[in-house]
């Protein structure tokens, strides 16, 4: 198997050192970078599998960061932040990380999130490149995403939707009017074993303020209290 590219943003170098030592060790391929906008010129020349970010950098924080690359790319991202708030995890959450990590954490933790990325990472470089798959759109009003391109438009303008975002409205784009549990929404999507489906809602919300004109009556994405989400027909 050919290995990894994975891209380390933090500014602390004894942990960045620590972390790319780990993973060398492991049999990755680790890139370093002091802050955003070192990270963001290595994006420029390296394809990368996983990005760990931390949240507090000089010159251009990690929340800074991983708005700009998702503009481009794809790839998952583990943010790493000294603090414990919720609502630090719900931001990073919301511009588009995939994973959070409160310091100090467990190294052997990280490598298993990381090593879950990855094969989720190449699952969906595998279904992106199905080239022979054509006219996969899945519609509802006024909304279509075309799974081949991951593309998703709202009357025909380009709406920028994170791969969790997109996949969680695939899946109740799929069956329109059926009801997914948050439960079954986490299995489906992030492809194990639901424990804590609280990033469910974080990311109902976002994707609301993506697709709705109002989020607080919404006309697609809609909640059915205390049994789960669907589209409507």
């Amino acid at each position: 198997m050919s290995s990894k590219n994975i891209l380390v943003v933090e500014d602390e170098k004894e942990i960045a050192l620590a972390i790319q030592t780990f993973l060398i060790n492991q049999n990755y391929r680790v890139l370093l970078a002091e802050n955003g906008v070192e990270g963001l010129k290595v994006l420029e020349k390296e394809e990368i599998h996983v990005a760990i970010v931390d949240v507090m950098m000089p010159i251009m924080d990690g929340i800074t960061f991983v708005m700009k690359l998702r503009e481009r790319y794809h790839f998952p991202v583990i943010m790493l932040s000294a603090k414990s708030e919720d609502m630090d995890k719900i931001m990073g959450l919301n511009i588009g990380a995939d994973d959070y990590m409160t310091k100090p954490f467990q190294i052997l933790e990280l490598l298993a999130r990381v090593n879950s990325h990855v094969r989720r990472y190449e699952r969906y470089l595998q279904m992106v490149n199905k080239e022979e798959v054509s006219g996969n759109i899945l519609s509802c009003g006024g909304l279509e995403l075309n799974q081949d391109t991951k593309e998703a438009t709202l009357d025909g303008k380009i709406i920028k939707l994170t791969p969790r975002e997109f996949n969680i409205l695939a899946l109740l784009m799929s069956q329109p009017g059926r009801v997914f549990s948050a439960e079954e929404i986490y299995e489906n999507v992030w492809n194990e074993l639901a424990v804590n489906t609280e990033t469910i809602m974080v990311h109902v919300r976002n994707i609301r303020r993506k697709i709705e004109t109002n989020p607080k009556e919404p006309r697609y994405l809609k909640v059915v209290w205390g049994v789960g989400y669907k589209i409507d027909k």
